[in-house]
């Protein structure tokens, strides 16, 4: 199951989206999640999965790389359907052990919100595999310079949340070895009742936190002995631009966007939730 993990994986590639200023990418994702959250029928929300689909197109990546982002949450967004299925208004359309009744508008409930958590994944996806760390330091930090005014360190803060995404999966994939390790020395992790099971996850927690606090001296070890202090008077090899091939994105999700909401204006309240 670790090994599914795909979270703050960049794959090399020169797609169009690879081409991309990662500063655009970053705000047509958040327009994204926000419209994502905003379509309220069913025809919006399928617009929306076509702009998912043609950005998983156009990003070059192996189809393979978002289904195993997609196997670590498959339980969370079940489970969540349907828990949904238990909130919704209207006639009964089945009634369980006398008190939970499931009814046609939780059942839209359900499918809304089991599509819009596997969109949101594969949509992050789709950013992290087309764009480098480097560039997605680069990118918060432009983004987040206005805030500078306030006396917040920018480029400290945009370089900590890259350091985080990019060390997601080398900390995932720490436990696999620790219990490779472990099972080799004759340790048994899988029989016994709840308990049994948890007092043997101990022997691996203390090795993945020393090895954890270990990697995280290492980096700060390695980035000082590189006089690194912080991003006053720093310069850049590499200029972000806003092009051609930007613009025409934009644009396209724009029009996207536009169809969404007309959508969410001029369907009848019966097509919305």
């Amino acid at each position: 199951m670790v090994r599914d993990v795909t979270l703050g994986q960049f794959v090399p590639g020169k797609s169009v989206l690879h081409r991309m200023d990662p500063r655009a990418k970053i705000v047509l994702l958040l327009a994204f999640i926000v419209m994502l959250f905003v379509s309220n029928n069913f025809l919006s929300l399928g617009i929306m999965t076509a702009a998912v689909l043609i950005a998983i197109g156009c990003s070059g990546v192996s189809l393979r790389l978002y289904v195993k982002s997609l196997r670590m949450i498959l339980f969370v967004v079940l489970f969540t359907a349907v828990l949904n299925l238990f909130y919704g208004r209207g006639e009964p359309l089945v009634t369980l052990f006398g008190f939970m009744q499931i009814t046609a508008n939780g059942i839209k409930n359900s499918v809304f919100v089991a599509v819009r958590i596997t969109e949101l994944i594969l949509i992050s996806s789709v950013l992290t595999f087309t764009t480098s760390p480097t560039d997605l330091t680069d990118a918060l930090e432009r983004l987040m310079k206005p805030l500078k005014v306030f006396h917040i360190k920018v480029h400290e803060i945009a370089m900590m949340m890259t350091i985080a995404l990019c060390f997601v999966p080398t900390l995932l994939e720490k436990p696999d070895k620790i219990m490779s390790g472990e099972k080799a020395r004759g340790a048994d992790l899988e029989s016994g009742g709840l308990m049994q099971r948890v007092k043997a996850l101990i022997p691996i927690l203390i090795p993945l936190f020393v090895s954890s606090f270990r990697r995280a001296y290492d980096l700060a070890m390695a980035m000082e002995c590189r006089c690194y202090h912080g991003g006053e008077g720093r310069t850049r090899m590499k200029s972000l631009h806003l092009g051609t091939l930007d613009v025409s994105v934009i644009v396209f999700t724009a029009a996207f966007s536009l169809a969404a909401i007309a959508c969410n204006i001029w369907l009848p309240l019966g097509a919305a939730l």
